[in-house]
């Protein structure tokens, strides 16, 4: 990642950032506020043009992820995980609304990262 690079919560303040969920669940009360960002020392997978999404609570973990694997434009041979809060991986079957339930910061966001194989090595 290059130096210049910052993520979510370093470039917004936790009052911002708290402030942002509030008036997005308020205004969509069916849709979870997620954050996607890259794994900080992932290298092969490219950066995501936008990293706040929307998302239906009854989407699943394995909708998600195909969402973002055709938004990073991966060919079906590329390894691509997604990681809540930067360490858990998660079943493909739970709901986006059981993860934020479970899962969500105390800013009100849900966290995810994404990596490839490497990365866990």
């Amino acid at each position: 990642m290059s130096q210049s690079y910052k993520c979510f919560k370093e470039r917004k303040s936790f009052a911002a950032r708290k402030r942002d969920s509030e008036g997005i669940t308020k205004q969509y009360p069916d849709k979870i506020p997620v954050i996607v960002e890259r794994y900080g020392s992932e290298k092969s997978l490219p950066i995501l043009d936008k990293i706040k999404y929307l998302v239906p609570a009854d989407l699943t973990m394995s909708n998600l992820a195909s969402i973002i694997r055709k938004r990073l434009q991966l060919s079906p041979t590329q390894a691509f995980y997604l990681m809540v809060n930067e360490r858990n991986m998660v079943s493909n079957s739970l709901t986006i609304g059981e993860l934020y339930r479970e899962e969500k910061h105390e800013d009100g966001f849900l966290y995810m990262v994404y990596a490839s194989q490497e990365s866990f090595g």
